[in-house]
């Protein structure tokens, strides 16, 4: 692992959280800098002093940055951005947009590590819409299996949707090889980057997907309550955003509207301007650091969690995928993975526990969750993984 290029001590001196615990529960939110937390509380200070209009306002050129500045980061354009409160919001957002295309009899391609929030929107589809939802399987290495994919798309298909890595393991799927298949297919390709953006480099452009969700609050260590969607230009004239508001389109004094121009159609008018700020301090950070930088670290940790742990006796991890990033499952003998968490809890280590109806797909398939979550950062030192490996072997142990 490079030292060289990350000085650890100064991020994590810029870290308040990192003196309070141990911190390996990035996959759910991860540690605000002291820059965050300065832009967010400054704002909000501003916005108590003139006024909330008005401190927006005067921050017009900060926020259209974050715009920038999160285009920078995915390989896109600034106008191909709108931001949400989430990435849920933002994905049902992007997948509704495309319904009006779907007919009865219509099929949308997905996989088995799907989020739960999107495989309940599919079936939702499938109630009101009568279209077809079909799980790709997976491959030998239980990622999605891209030679099926393409045996599976049809003139029927209307969208493939992929989650890059799930929220209950450290399977990062072949985005850029389902891209490749989709766009030779000519299929819109929805990807969820939720728990892979600020882990590791996401580039639209060498993914070659048409439309990115994100959030701010896990690996990109933004603040809660923040999130975006990516639409590529060539996408916008086969959408059709189904919640528009003032800012979404012109009015044309009669009774129509044109859309406005760009991503923003999809996105509220209203919005934290406190938290967007601290998103776009955040988004910068992630690029200062060079996330090629940041996520071979992090996941070289996560890698090193997960040998030491298989090593423990009555412990066994559960991550899927010839590629994996920094999220470790895990289960400790037969402990119920709640208990494991709090355990570590009050030995001052933040973890989290999977649920079986976050990845129904994968829990059809395979009936391992509950499992303790552990998902390490680029600012987590290898002390602080040697401690944990040790707190779980002693709960292994009975002791």
């Amino acid at each position: 692992m490079d030292h060289t290029t990350l000085d650890i001590g100064r991020i994590r001196a810029d870290t308040p959280g990192c003196a309070e615990r141990v911190h390996l529960n990035n996959a759910g939110a991860g540690l605000l800098s002291r820059r965050t937390l300065r832009a967010v509380t400054g704002h909000l200070e501003l916005e108590a002093a003139i006024g909330g209009y008005e401190a927006a306002d005067r921050e017009r050129e900060h926020v259209a940055r974050t715009y920038a500045d999160i285009a920078a980061l995915i390989g896109g354009r600034a106008d191909e951005v709108a931001l949400f409160d989430n990435s849920t919001r933002a994905w049902q957002a992007a997948f509704l947009s495309l319904t009006h295309t779907f007919r009865p009899g219509d099929r949308v391609l997905t996989g088995r590590a799907e989020y739960g929030s999107n495989v309940l929107m599919y079936l939702h589809a499938v109630r009101r819409l009568g279209v077809e939802v079909v799980v790709v399987p997976d491959d030998e290495h239980g990622q999605l299996d891209t030679a099926a994919l393409a045996g599976l798309i049809d003139e029927r298909t209307r969208l493939v949707g992929v989650s890059h890595v799930p929220t209950g393991g450290g399977l990062v799927n072949p985005a850029a090889e389902v891209g490749r298949i989709t766009r030779a297919a000519g299929v819109p390709f929805l990807l969820d980057a939720t728990q892979s953006v600020g882990q590791f480099p996401v580039d639209v452009r060498e993914i070659g997907c048409d439309m990115l969700t994100a959030t701010g609050r896990k690996f990109l260590r933004g603040p809660r309550g923040t999130g975006f969607l990516w639409v590529a230009a060539s996408m916008l004239e086969r959408t059709e955003p189904v919640l528009p508001e003032i800012e979404s389109a012109d009015w044309d004094g009669a009774r129509g509207f044109t859309w406005r121009p760009g991503a923003t159609r999809f996105a509220t008018w209203e919005m934290n301007y406190a938290a967007v700020l601290g998103l776009g301090s955040a988004v910068r950070q992630a690029r200062e650091l060079d996330p090629a930088v940041t996520g071979a670290r992090a996941v070289a940790l996560g890698a090193r969690l997960r040998d030491a742990l298989d090593e423990l006796p009555g412990v066994t991890t559960h991550d899927l995928g010839r590629e994996k990033c920094a999220i470790v499952t895990a289960r400790v003998g037969d402990i119920p993975p709640a208990e494991v968490a709090a355990a570590l809890g009050r030995e001052g280590v933040n973890v989290s526990v999977t649920h079986p109806h976050h990845t129904q797909f994968d829990t059809e398939q395979r009936g391992v969750h509950p499992l303790v979550r552990l998902s390490p950062h680029y600012f987590t030192t290898e002390e602080e993984l040697d401690r944990t490996v040790a707190l779980v072997a002693a709960l292994a142990r009975g002791r």
